[in-house]
């Protein structure tokens, strides 16, 4: 577990080890369904996994990302309390991820104040990524979040060209495909994009 985001003691190290299983996803995998209880909670080790909120009409919208070194904060205050997912988790891109039991995350709660520190710093990263959901549905237009969109997947593949679809925007940003297509075309004609099929490369 070199990835960790904290600085882990060799002991803590050991127990993530111990107790954790490690599975790898491909792209679009469904990790956690919303409503599901939570078992376990996600540690990527390699990759990046996306989390999305679904609404009664089957529409999403991205919250945010886990990148290598981070879990899913709502997984484990969910777990903790015995309660469903009230989000969706699924694989950005290759996924490997350490999956760790709740009753074991108790126990490194309990036992190791390091892993209380990191619980307490991811739980402020995504609160704030959570302010700036908020604040771009009510405040940015369409245009402005779907480019900060693309911006964050290039930063995410560590590359100016992205394979993605039409579709797989407009879920994200909670909103039709027609938009997103027009919003497109739009920006390759102001140059800031250059659209091919199922890529788009970030100018």
């Amino acid at each position: 577990m070199e990835n960790m985001e904290f600085k882990s003691s060799p002991e803590i190290q050991e127990k993530l080890s111990t107790y954790g299983t490690v599975k790898l996803f491909k792209e679009g995998d469904i990790i956690l369904n919303e409503n599901a209880y939570i078992n376990v909670i996600p540690i990527v080790i390699k990759g990046s996994i996306k989390v999305l909120r679904t609404d009664e009409d089957g529409r999403e919208i991205l919250l945010y990302y886990i990148k290598s070194g981070e879990s899913c904060i709502m997984s484990i205050f969910g777990g903790i309390h015995n309660d469903t997912s009230k989000v969706k988790v699924v694989a950005e891109e290759e996924t490997e991820i350490l999956f760790i039991p709740i009753d074991k995350v108790s126990l490194l709660i309990k036992d190791y104040p390091e892993w209380v520190d990191y619980i307490f710093r991811l739980y402020h990263k995504r609160f704030e990524e959570l302010l700036e959901v908020v604040n771009a549905v009510a405040f940015k237009k369409m245009d402005e979040r779907l480019l900060n969109l693309l911006q964050k997947k290039c930063e995410l593949a560590k590359n100016k060209t992205i394979s993605v679809t039409h579709d797989q925007l407009s879920n994200e940003l909670g909103t039709a495909r027609v938009v997103v297509s027009r919003l497109l075309k739009q920006m390759e004609n102001e140059n800031l994009v250059i659209l091919g099929r199922n890529k788009i490369t970030l100018m």
